[in-house]
């Protein structure tokens, strides 16, 4: 008998059924790819706090037999997120700090961010808002009017970026509705839009949100969170190819990972498919200290050997900036910055 077992997907252009399709047991997992917790060093965690979730498509480009895959390292809960983790930290970027109203984050003077939605298409283990509370923090229908009135207060906004959460968990409706509301605000010329859904899910790039992202007077930029080439499939592509058609600027910022992306000749292959999709890399992160996600990290000094290796592979508009955020800070603080 096989050890792999095959999962009933639902239709590739629902949408919806697809995110819903996502949340999958760690025991269903392990048997789809034809693992088992014995596979791991430190075995698996059978029903994590942060569940897991993982789309359809995104599924279907793990290597079945392979614990080191790349992107099951991404999605799978792992026993090292229980092991001891000291100075790690549920809320490790301070956000609660940065509230300026229910969901809207002003960390920056000339832009805001709102936490459009709690929904991911997508758990990555490395997340930084993994243990956050959306109850309290995301934007509701309720207080709506108060972000916007924040944001509408502020002449020095002229920046809005969606986050979450992510921004495509919302439907089309819903996401038109508050890109128009965003686009009544005299002062605001750019909306920015962050999400990994798109390589997760990459049928959420329907008609009707091409016709929305085509039609505002806004210049949007649509930032997706790739971290590795095979993310980039076909369909993803194709996806990508739309947006840019519809006049979108597409950029892309990659977490540095350990395990996962951690070598220049990684980095510089994801940054020339990015490329050949229309996409620009943007940031590579070093990991925020989130509880949970201590085996991911990569160091301070690691990450400067990758980037003086890019910089002799790749022209420099193709490679990342790698920065760390740091609460507090005017803006990302890059590599060169932090102390040694």
């Amino acid at each position: 008998m096989s050890p792999f077992v095959d999962l009933v997907l639902p239709p590739a252009e629902d949408w919806q059924a697809q995110a819903r399709a996502a949340r999958i047991s760690t025991a269903d997992l392990l048997a789809h790819v034809g693992l088992t917790a014995a596979d791991f060093a430190e075995g698996v965690i059978a029903q994590p706090d942060f569940p897991l979730s993982v789309p359809p498509h995104y599924l279907s480009l793990i290597r079945r037999g392979d614990p080191a895959d790349l992107l099951l390292l991404q999605v799978l809960a792992r026993g090292e997120e229980a092991l001891p983790q000291p100075g790690r930290l549920t809320d490790p970027l301070e956000e609660a700090d940065y509230r300026a109203a229910p969901g809207v984050l002003r960390k920056y003077r000339s832009r805001a961010l709102l936490i459009a939605s709690g929904a991911c298409a997508i758990h990555c283990r490395y997340c930084f808002r993994r243990h956050t509370d959306y109850g309290a923090a995301m934007l509701t229908r309720s207080g709506e009017a108060e972000a916007l009135a924040v944001i509408a207060g502020d002449a020095a906004i002229d920046e809005v970026i969606l986050s979450g959460g992510d921004p495509l968990s919302l439907t089309d409706a819903r996401l038109a509705a508050l890109v128009a509301a965003v686009a009544a605000i005299p002062h605001v010329t750019t909306l920015r839009l962050h999400s990994r859904t798109v390589l997760a899910i990459p049928d959420r790039v329907t008609p009707a949100l091409i016709d929305l992202l085509a039609g505002t007077w806004l210049n949007v930029v649509l930032v997706t969170h790739s971290n590795h080439e095979r993310e980039i499939s076909a369909e993803v592509a194709a996806a990508l190819t739309r947006l840019r058609a519809a006049g979108v600027t597409l950029l892309n910022q990659s977490v540095l990972l350990a395990q996962v992306n951690d070598d220049a000749a990684t980095i510089a292959a994801h940054c020339r498919r990015l490329f050949a999709a229309g996409v620009l890399p943007y940031y590579l992160h070093l990991t925020d200290p989130v509880d949970g996600a201590a085996h991911f990290d990569v160091d301070e000094a690691r990450a400067r050997g990758l980037e003086t290796e890019l910089r002799a592979m790749l022209p420099g508009y193709l490679v990342p900036r790698i920065v760390r955020e740091v609460p507090g800070e005017a803006g990302k603080t890059p590599l060169w910055a932090l102390s040694t």
